[in-house]
């Protein structure tokens, strides 16, 4: 039996604690997936997934149900030690295609800049799918303006949870999740 999500929604949390578990679990409370036995799963979105927003998604969950997240993670125990973790997606404009989510976990880079980074890999991830040629050491606007005149264009968005490392050197961790809902 094959399991193909139907729809998808993205979280994001953050957890300060003095155990470096309790810290990942506070992360998990705070993106409100803590109540699921997460799987982690590698970064390809179905075609025609659903993206729905955390509100929808959160009420669709179950407590105790298996449940599969694309996640990315990033911890300190170091006092003020900016981290990060960001998902990017790409969806194809044609939704019977297959789309891409990318992971990136980070120390030093704001927000914005790891939002934006796992954005710009997930879209060039599935540009080569596709069959584009493009330099990849072109900005991202460059290479989108590529995709839009090729009739190829790229729907494309990120989420992200940044934070400073907690000043008395407890464990900080942040998470981002693409959740998988299976509405068989």
């Amino acid at each position: 039996m094959m399991i193909v999500p139907k729809k998808m929604f993205l979280t994001k949390g953050v957890g300060i604690h003095k155990d470096e578990l309790a810290s990942f679990e506070l992360a998990l409370r705070d993106a409100g997936i803590e109540k699921c036995n997460l799987v982690t799963v590698s970064s390809i979105l179905p075609p025609e997934c659903e993206i729905i927003t955390r509100k929808k998604g959160l009420t669709l969950l179950e407590p105790g149900a298996i449940t599969f997240v694309v996640m990315a993670r990033s911890r300190t125990n170091e006092p003020n030690r900016l981290v990060s973790a960001a998902i990017g997606v790409a969806n194809p404009k044609t939704k019977s295609r297959y789309g891409y989510l990318s992971e990136h976990h980070a120390f030093g880079e704001t927000q914005k800049k790891s939002g934006d980074y796992a954005e710009d890999l997930a879209a060039t991830m599935l540009a080569t799918t596709l069959g584009i040629d493009f330099d990849p050491n072109q900005a991202w606007d460059q290479r989108k303006q590529i995709y839009k005149a090729r009739r190829q264009e790229i729907i494309t968005t990120n989420i992200c949870q940044s934070a400073e490392g907690d000043k008395d050197g407890l464990f900080t961790t942040v998470v981002a999740c693409a959740v998988f809902i299976d509405t068989l």
